[in-house]
């Protein structure tokens, strides 16, 4: 194990120890994060806890995909570069930002590392699930990993979502709130069209993110 992979290792229990006391969480499906050699998560986007709260609950770090002007927040970026975030900027803004930005995924991927997308590509504006962009295709096209998917519920409404008001402008309203996330069975080898394969994934974490939900409305 490499001093970074060992420094992950340590950043990820104490984001995990952080999200149980910030939520009551629910995590079900680790077992399906495997445990060696690349894998490509894929979730819905609810707040700005998100990427916590996954990578928290996974066994494993995750590199996870972030929009490139919240990577360079001046109070946050020795942070993400720590955890090992991947920036991605938009080609109007920066041309050649997404072959980058894919270029650090498959070095990630091909390392046999875990890297987590957000295919909504933006927080949810009314708490449910949009259509999925662009990007997983290229990804996969690339490299042709498993992809987990990922279903979260219980953040939408936070003062870190975009419920009543634009995400982190509001004050917190409630501590330890309930919060349930569904990990899927790997999908393997997927072969489709691009907007074929953007819906059935779509439709997946749909499914997952409907079992949370449910575990939110049945508390134990």
């Amino acid at each position: 194990m490499t001093g970074v992979t060992a420094a992950r290792q340590v950043l990820r229990w104490i984001i995990f120890v952080s999200m149980r006391l910030c939520y009551r969480l629910q995590v079900h499906g680790r077992e399906h994060i495997p445990k060696q050699g690349a894998a490509l998560v894929v979730c819905n986007h609810v707040s700005f806890m998100d990427a916590l709260v996954l990578g928290g609950a996974s066994p494993r770090p995750l590199r996870f995909v972030m929009d490139q002007p919240i990577f360079d927040s001046p109070w946050l970026k020795w942070w993400f570069q720590l955890v090992g975030a991947i920036p991605i900027e938009s080609e109007r803004r920066s041309p050649g930002a997404l072959r980058r930005a894919l270029d650090d995924v498959s070095t990630a991927l091909r390392q046999g590392q875990v890297v987590m997308v957000f295919p909504e590509g933006r927080l949810t504006p009314d708490g449910e699930i949009h259509a999925f962009r662009r990007g997983l295709e290229a990804i996969l096209a690339r490299d042709d990993v498993p992809v987990i998917p990922a279903g979260l519920a219980g953040l939408w409404g936070s003062w870190t979502s975009h419920h009543d008001g634009k995400a982190l402008k509001k004050c917190p309203k409630r501590f330890r709130a309930p919060v349930s996330l569904h990990f899927g069975p790997p999908l393997n080898r997927l072969d489709a069209d691009d907007i074929a394969l953007r819906r059935f994934l779509e439709a997946r974490v749909r499914a997952l993110k409907a079992a949370a939900d449910q575990d939110l409305s049945n508390p134990r």
